[in-house]
């Protein structure tokens, strides 16, 4: 994991003790099934997509890399997408999603995507 990560989420009052970077790759042929996957890459189309087992929703919050920002302009740049990611995130979670059908689910997923 970037140190700008770690040291974001660290001042946020994560425990970052065990965090680590994980490939897609490692859920790959474990029998994981995936309800949701959300990818966060500011540019998917450079991406490979991973294909996924089952039939998860699918949804792109795209946030651009701060770790492509200059060294001296990345505390912001982390901050910036750790912001957006989190506003996001709380959107999505406030919903009754365990209740939602799969239709309605996927229209949340887009709107809570959309928010900057």
């Amino acid at each position: 994991m970037h140190p700008q990560s770690l040291s974001l989420l660290e001042a946020e009052g994560f425990d970052v003790t065990d965090l680590r970077s994980k490939s897609w790759e490692e859920y790959s042929g474990d029998g994981t099934v995936m309800d949701i996957v959300i990818t966060v890459c500011g540019s998917p189309a450079a991406e490979t997509c991973r294909i996924w087992t089952g039939t998860p929703l699918l949804t792109h919050r795209g946030v651009e890399d701060p770790a492509a920002a200059t060294k001296a302009a990345q505390p912001i740049a982390f901050r910036e997408a750790y912001v957006i990611l989190r506003r996001r995130a709380t959107a999505f979670l406030e919903a009754p999603f365990e209740t939602m059908d799969r239709k309605a689910l996927q229209a949340h997923l887009t709107v809570c995507a959309d928010i900057d």
